[in-house]
């Protein structure tokens, strides 16, 4: 089976191939529950099946075991038919299990602690652990990893960790793209600013933003796509349900940007919802098709770990969307009027 794709090219050497389908593997890394190696290997399987051809991980999905989950399926696949992408900035080390990071957040994984670290030498180790764990000899994409306020803690600690990849990490990435050791430098945050910060002041190529341009959100037209687009920066959407409240529906316990969804998110997203039934659409699909509408992105790549929502997330990317949806969205409010939608 085959998937609509897209192309980046920035450089104009070919660039990168992605399916506008991806898949993000946080949830291999037992992100909220754990789930076997065998449960793993049928999910990854079942999207390849299904056209799935970008990949997307990090060191810290699990504290490794995304990556070493990857290794065993990736090993098979010839290694030009997908294009796969790895995380740097954070380096793990091994802790006892009462000290590890992540506890009521990754289940079941190896005991370490994360040192945030995006100095030249840090980037370079983080890519060679990370080969290690894949067993592969090279990624597409390499992305400065969660250098934004809500990951760094504050805005002091955002400037230097900022400073630090500028100074370093960014350098090592332009020199391993000289090298064709990588095809392109990215960066994967979940805010709007910290990526325009980065695009204005480095050489980035892609940007993996995550949650922040969805049906629920789209203040990313303001001045960062717009920007994406001028510079022929690649944007692949993470989190296009906004942590499953787009998928759910605004159900008891519904997640909103990893937390559990406040009042006035449940409520538009249940006015969103609405829309998307008087026009007999489920809204998980207009949430996925509609970051594919705007033409600075190449691919979305929404989580999942059962490969039910592997076959729902393929439903959504390949359902019709009727334009008056779309335009009833905008009438009401939900979705702003300069959103690019299709015309018919």
């Amino acid at each position: 089976m085959a998937l609509a794709t897209r192309t980046w090219d920035r450089h104009g050497t070919g660039g990168l191939t992605f399916s506008e389908l991806g898949f993000g593997t946080a949830p291999l890394g037992n992100l909220y529950r754990a789930i076997s190696d065998a449960q793993a290997e049928e999910l990854l399987e079942r999207a390849w099946d299904l056209g799935v051809r970008y990949y997307d991980t990090a060191p810290l999905y699990g504290f490794g075991l995304s990556e070493t989950r990857l290794n065993r399926f990736l090993r098979g696949k010839p290694r030009d038919a997908y294009v796969l992408s790895t995380k740097v900035g954070r380096l793990l080390r091994a802790a006892t299990p009462d000290k590890r990071d992540g506890v009521g957040q990754w289940f079941d994984v190896p005991a370490r602690t994360e040192v945030y670290d995006f100095s030249h030498d840090g980037v370079m180790r983080s890519l060679e652990f990370s080969l290690e764990r894949l067993g592969v000899d090279r990624v597409d994409i390499l992305y400065a990893h969660d250098l934004d306020l809500r990951n760094q803690g504050g805005q002091a600690a955002l400037d230097a960790r900022q400073a630090e990849f500028m100074a370093g990490g960014h350098g090592a990435l332009v020199r391993l793209r000289e090298q064709g050791v990588i095809a392109a430098i990215g960066a994967g945050l979940d805010e709007c600013a910290p990526c325009q910060w980065l695009a204005e002041r480095g050489d980035i190529d892609l940007f993996l933003l995550a949650g922040r341009y969805t049906l629920l959100e789209q203040a990313a037209l303001e001045t960062l796509l717009p920007l994406c687009a001028a510079k022929g920066i690649g944007v692949v959407i993470g989190g296009p349900y906004n942590s499953g409240i787009l998928a759910t529906g605004p159900v008891p316990g519904a997640r909103y940007d990893y937390e559990p969804a406040p009042a006035h998110i449940l409520d538009c997203a249940a006015r969103i919802e609405a829309v998307c039934a008087r026009h007999g659409v489920r809204m998980v699909d207009a949430a996925l098709r509609f970051p594919l509408c705007h033409p600075a992105v190449v691919s979305v790549i929404p989580g999942g770990q059962s490969v039910t929502d592997m076959h729902s997330n393929a439903a959504a990317n390949a359902a019709v969307i009727p334009p008056a949806l779309w335009g009833d969205l905008k009438s009401e409010g939900l979705m702003r009027p300069d959103a690019p939608v299709p015309k018919e």
